[in-house]
């Protein structure tokens, strides 16, 4: 078991995550977030250089993990590509009850990025979108998506029906994480794949 304490870096992040989810990114100070840990802005200031430097390594852990985990399953030679689209499905809407407040922060406050920022974070998010187009598409050329399938808008609508569950989705409400996943990934997949009269 592991007893060890978050560091204040860490600590910093987490409080700051929960005031943002909770009051939004402008209307949290850098005070309110060090009254919540009861240290000075010194402190703050010691391991961020500003409250929208610390939004920026929260939105970039958020997505590099995310890429990390994407690149584990599509590398993963034993999933067909019903499996992949199934499995990335599942660790977007299993990622809301792992990290929620980091999605809801991740996709709701970016605006407040500056522009030198956002130059850095989204290329990540297009990335991530990217790496699903190419899945898609060589799905249809091994034969196991439909040949009209058009590989970018099916990863617009994997995203858009993943993404936006960090909206409505409760993991402790009457669908669990899994069996969101897996009704998401039967409808995108009845228009993609190939049916079995088709094969």
């Amino acid at each position: 078991m592991n007893d060890e304490k978050p560091d204040m870096r860490t600590l910093i992040a987490e409080v700051s995550l929960a005031l943002f989810e909770k009051r939004g990114f402008t209307e949290t100070s850098v005070q309110d977030i060090c009254d919540e840990l009861g240290v000075t802005k010194g402190t703050f200031y010691y391991y961020f250089a500003s409250k929208e430097a610390l939004l920026m390594d929260i939105h970039e852990q958020y997505i590099v993990t995310l890429l990390e985990e994407q690149g584990k399953i599509l590398a993963d030679t034993d999933l067909t590509y019903r499996e992949k689209v199934r499995a990335i499905l599942y660790m977007l809407i299993r990622d809301i009850e792992k990290r929620g407040a980091r999605g809801r922060v991740f996709f709701r406050e970016m605006r407040h990025l500056n522009d030198e920022r956002k130059a850095k974070i989204v290329p990540l998010r297009n990335q991530f979108r990217l790496n699903i187009e190419q899945m898609v598409r060589e799905g249809v050329e091994a034969g196991a998506f439909r040949s009209a399938t058009n590989p970018k808008l099916a990863a617009f609508a994997l995203l858009g029906i993943a993404n936006w569950s960090y909206q409505w989705f409760h993991p402790d409400g009457e669908l669990s994480d899994q069996e969101v996943a897996d009704a998401f990934a039967a409808m995108l997949l009845e228009g993609i794949e190939v049916a079995s009269r088709d094969r």
